[in-house]
């Protein structure tokens, strides 16, 4: 966590969007999740953006799959809006926020919030996207690992879509949640992922000291036009540590 990260974060939202618009043509976008609707900063054409990076002569390509609202990201901030969550449990993390749909939405139904993300470009992104919707009384952004950082408090849930890319994670992340989560029955860790990726090596380490249901539900998005509509399969993932 890098204490000049910290203070670029600390700009105002019109600084931020300077910022920002520098390296990445951005607009706000509504984004609706049952009767929440937000405000989400963009990259406005997000696959000509990689294709331009990859066309660059560089020895190292970054490429923001950050940036991207993934159909796991939607179905996360569905149940994250649902009454599923116990209210009084009121303290959520979100790990690998990208732009924190799943987060906003959380916040904007009234929990406490941390986005969080190795990335500053995504955390820049995430703190427009509280500035903008004003949820800056009840969501935070905070740069972290989570395979090697520990934070100075714990979480009634901890959430996270489509972080189960990289397989030499899984055994920090477990780590974390095993030492952020709140020890009460009722706490959890909430995750998302496309169906097609089963990280079965996460689970099979994971099962060990977590109680895992797991749940598939069907997602059709709309890119355009009515009919030009995609299904998508995706997993919530909800784990209880097996000891409190």
């Amino acid at each position: 966590m890098l204490e000049t990260s910290q203070v670029l974060l600390d700009n105002d939202l019109d600084n931020l969007l300077d910022i920002i618009s520098r390296k990445y043509e951005v607009a706000f976008e509504d984004v609706i999740v049952g009767k929440h609707r937000l405000q989400i900063l963009q990259i406005v054409d997000l696959e000509k953006y990689i294709d331009d990076l990859i066309e660059e002569p560089r020895e190292r390509i970054e490429l923001p799959f950050w940036a991207k609202i993934w159909p796991a990201s939607i179905l996360l901030s569905y149940y994250l809006t649902s009454p599923a969550l116990d209210q009084k449990m009121d303290k959520i993390i979100e790990l690998g926020c990208g732009i924190g749909l799943a987060g906003l939405f959380s916040a904007s139904r009234g929990f406490n919030v941390i986005l969080s993300d190795y990335n500053l470009d995504a955390l820049i992104f995430s703190k427009i996207n509280i500035l903008k919707n004003n949820l800056q009384d009840r969501a935070s952004v905070l740069q972290i690992d989570f395979t090697r950082d520990r934070l100075p408090q714990r979480f009634d849930y901890i959430i996270g879509s489509e972080i189960l890319n990289q397989e030499s994670s899984y055994r920090g992340l477990i780590k974390f949640l095993l030492y952020h989560l709140k020890a009460s029955p009722s706490s959890e860790v909430v995750l998302a992922a496309d169906y097609r990726r089963q990280a079965k090596k996460f689970f099979q380490f994971a099962e060990t000291e977590f109680h895992i249901d797991q749940k598939n539900i069907g997602y059709k998005g709309q890119d355009g036009q009515p009919g030009d509509q995609e299904k998508f399969l995706c997993a919530i993932y909800r784990m209880r540590a097996r000891k409190t």
